[in-house]
């Protein structure tokens, strides 16, 4: 029997549950998974997932009595689950975390103008200042990472919760292309090939037409 629960939205465009999921994953943990498909035509909020979460956002997970919503927090949860998660090393750990918070509280010029979408090819298109900004920190930030550590992922050869964090980044450049560096093609191509990443893209390229949603679906005019 599960020892708890995940609730996430469409794996075709929850970037935040598909952090939650992929954090979950590495740790282990034996938990259902609930995926409540988003609803959009009565406003931003879908009311089953308001209805089920503290917060009334995914990934919300409880595991063996413990209630953790936001992905971040559920990264350090399952980080003391299954220790290794982060970098064992101090210095690096830090940077591994601090990379993280990044990503959780900031790029919103990105976020706004390449929405994720693991189903559509919008290349070239949403190329704002801003997003171009956010991008420029973000090779910079992976490109730094890379180099400290040794690839193939952001802190060596294990992907982790930093990599988890930054999955639907790389979603979002390969949606998008964006003008890249040959080092962030390839620290996408190790993302995008890890399996659980690959099984995520399988299980949202599955996913009813019936749930797809226009406002993900019609990019911006170019």
């Amino acid at each position: 029997m599960p020892e708890g629960r995940l609730l996430i939205g469409n794996k075709r465009y929850s970037s935040w549950s598909m952090r939650g999921w992929l954090a979950v994953h590495l740790a282990g943990l034996d938990v259902e998974e609930v995926l409540i498909p988003f609803v959009r035509d009565a406003g931003p909020v879908t009311p089953a997932i308001a209805a089920a979460t503290p917060a009334g956002l995914v990934p919300y997970l409880e595991h063996r009595g413990a209630r953790a919503w936001e992905s971040l927090s559920i990264c350090e949860y399952c980080a003391e689950q299954s220790p290794g998660l982060w970098p064992e090393d101090r210095a690096a750990r830090a940077a591994a975390r601090s990379l993280s918070a990044e990503m959780a509280a900031g790029f919103r010029g990105l976020r706004q103008a390449m929405w994720f979408n693991a189903g559509a090819d919008f290349a070239g298109l949403g190329r704002t200042p801003e997003a171009l900004k956010d991008i420029a920190r973000i090779e910079a930030a992976w490109a730094g990472a890379l180099a400290a550590h040794g690839g193939p992922f952001l802190f060596g050869p294990r992907f982790g919760l930093a990599d988890a964090m930054y999955a639907p980044v790389v979603g979002r450049f390969l949606t998008w292309q964006p003008a890249l560096t040959a080092a962030t093609r390839a620290y996408m191509a190790a993302v995008r090939a890890h399996p659980l990443v690959a099984r995520w893209y399988a299980e949202a390229l599955a996913e009813p037409a019936a749930w797809r949603l226009a406002g993900y679906e019609t990019p911006p005019a170019a």
